[in-house]
């Protein structure tokens, strides 16, 4: 049994999916279900090799997640079956999803806007696709950050999720701004470590959080 006074360690293991199919062309996939292309076998071996045993594993609920982590478990990470969790989901771009960026740069006002402000400006909004801003981001994975922290205390998580969805764990762990954060390149099938340390399995949320590694691999 925990005492209050017990290190817990909470270890996140953060991977961005694979590329999506026809990646070259710079689409911002964003909420758009699109599929991954899992056909590095030895890029996925090598990043199944560094993933623990007896993790709980947790992807968003698009399917470019799951393929990836299926991929991994297939390249010799330990099965499991994944929890699939929006609140990891990549950036809702509204009625930019499925555009360029150099697209996006001949839309007018709406575009200079976030490029003004491109953590704090929502994309216009679409019938088919959310849209919210990259701030709006880091408040929906901080809160999944810090609640799973709390639920699966001690244990090892390894998370298959988005570039978008791992700036912010990475901004809340820093405790950096979201502007700051879109500073960071987040590569497709890299992992990244972060851990989440806190006294008593019961204590108070929050804690302190730690960077280990980014882009690892």
């Amino acid at each position: 049994m925990n005492s209050e006074l017990d290190i817990i360690t909470t270890r996140w293991w953060l991977i961005r999916h694979a590329p999506v199919i026809n990646a070259a062309e710079k689409r911002l996939s964003g909420q758009n279900d699109v599929p991954a292309d899992v056909s590095d076998v030895e890029r996925f071996a090598c990043v199944a090799g560094r993933l623990p045993s007896g993790a709980v594993w947790i992807t968003s609920h698009l399917q470019r997640t799951r393929q990836t982590a299926q991929a991994l478990q297939d390249a010799g990470a330990e099965k499991a079956e994944p929890l699939a969790e929006p609140g990891f989901a990549e950036q809702a771009f509204g009625a930019w999803t499925g555009l360029t960026w150099a697209e996006i740069g001949d839309l007018g006002e709406a575009a200079q806007a976030f490029w003004d402000a491109p953590a704090a400006v929502t994309p216009p909004p679409s019938g088919d696709f959310a849209s919210e801003s990259f701030a709006d981001v880091c408040t929906r994975v901080t809160e999944k950050l810090e609640y799973l922290a709390e639920q699966y205390a001690g244990r090892d998580i390894v998370c298959v999720a988005h570039a978008g969805s791992i700036r912010a764990a990475i901004a809340h762990a820093l405790g950096v701004s979201p502007e700051n954060a879109l500073a960071l390149e987040v590569q497709n099938t890299h992992l990244t470590r972060i851990d989440h340390v806190t006294t008593g399995l019961r204590a108070q949320r929050g804690g302190s959080w730690r960077v280990v590694g980014f882009n690892m691999i």
